[in-house]
């Protein structure tokens, strides 16, 4: 069950730029730093790769300095990624070169890497997209299986204001079993905060620094 309340917004978002090699660094700058807080850093290296490919196709084919826009989205529980140039009239071939070639194999590269890619013709502009398949089950998912399903239950009941309690007979809870399951709350926490993109060590200081904070309030 995923609860839509916690699902990741992944909005759409372009970028404009001047297709010049310069840029390339850049751009994979940026489709890490989305891709993380989108939750997928599993895709970023190969997204990355696109993107450098897809730029050198516009810098090789159409021109340096060309006015060139990259778009990404989700497609369903696919990524897309677009580039947008100018254009019309230089197409992108896949072509069949040798291994070591240094030209002619930025295509091959998508079509190997990807797991679609096209080409839209328009009026006063082409866009060459590619889409890479995600672990998701929805457009607005998470990765990361059960643990991550088990943590967006206990964190829609701590908004709701309600408690969830285990209880082993009419007694409390056995104390070593309660130790041992909030050790495996905090887990799931971590994995949850993974598959956000979010960084669990810093939630961990935080966390930390809070608890401490409160004990000296309390004391």
């Amino acid at each position: 069950m995923i609860y839509t309340s916690d699902c990741v917004r992944r909005k759409p978002w372009d970028l404009d730029f001047e297709a010049e090699p310069s840029e390339v660094a850049g751009l994979r700058k940026v489709m890490r730093l989305h891709l993380t807080l989108w939750g997928l850093p599993e895709l970023v290296e190969v997204a990355q790769l696109c993107v450098s490919e897809l730029t050198s196709n516009v810098i090789n084919h159409v021109g340096v300095g060309t006015p060139t826009t990259l778009a990404v989205s989700m497609r369903d529980t696919y990524l897309r990624i677009e580039m947008r140039d100018p254009d019309t009239g230089a197409l992108p071939t896949l072509l069949h070169v040798e291994c070591d070639a240094e030209e002619g194999r930025g295509m091959g590269v998508i079509d190997v890497i990807s797991d679609r890619w096209g080409v839209i013709l328009r009026e006063e502009s082409k866009v060459v997209w590619c889409e890479l398949a995600t672990e998701l089950t929805s457009s607005n998912g998470h990765t990361g299986g059960p643990r991550v399903t088990r943590v967006e239950h206990h964190l829609a009941l701590y908004r709701s204001g309600r408690q969830c309690q285990e209880v082993a007979g009419p007694g409390r809870v056995n104390t070593t079993v309660a130790k041992q399951s909030a050790v495996d709350l905090i887990a799931d926490v971590l994995h949850w905060l993974r598959a956000h993109g979010w960084d669990p060590d810093e939630a961990l200081d935080r966390a930390q620094t809070r608890f401490e904070a409160e004990q000296v309030r309390s004391g």
